[in-house]
């Protein structure tokens, strides 16, 4: 888990299938705000998760691209 887009990117760039990454959006990075969020993310999303994926939560939405990500 990270609020580092830096993680990201590296994974896009070289085309790697893992690991999995996800990443925190929030202005109030804190337990009481984001535990919840990561706790229903790891929940719902074993699968995509365990397979290699980039998931990005914040509080109005979550995002999953899964791995590699490939030029469009």
């Amino acid at each position: 888990m990270t609020a580092d887009l830096d993680f990201s990117a590296i994974l896009a760039a070289t085309q790697s299938i893992r690991p999995s990454v996800i990443q925190i959006r929030s202005e109030v990075p804190t337990t009481r705000v984001v535990g919840p969020m990561v706790i229903d993310a790891l929940e719902r999303l074993t699968v995509e998760i365990g397979n290699g994926a980039i998931v990005t939560l914040d509080t109005s939405r979550r995002r999953v691209r899964i791995l590699p990500l490939l030029p469009e």
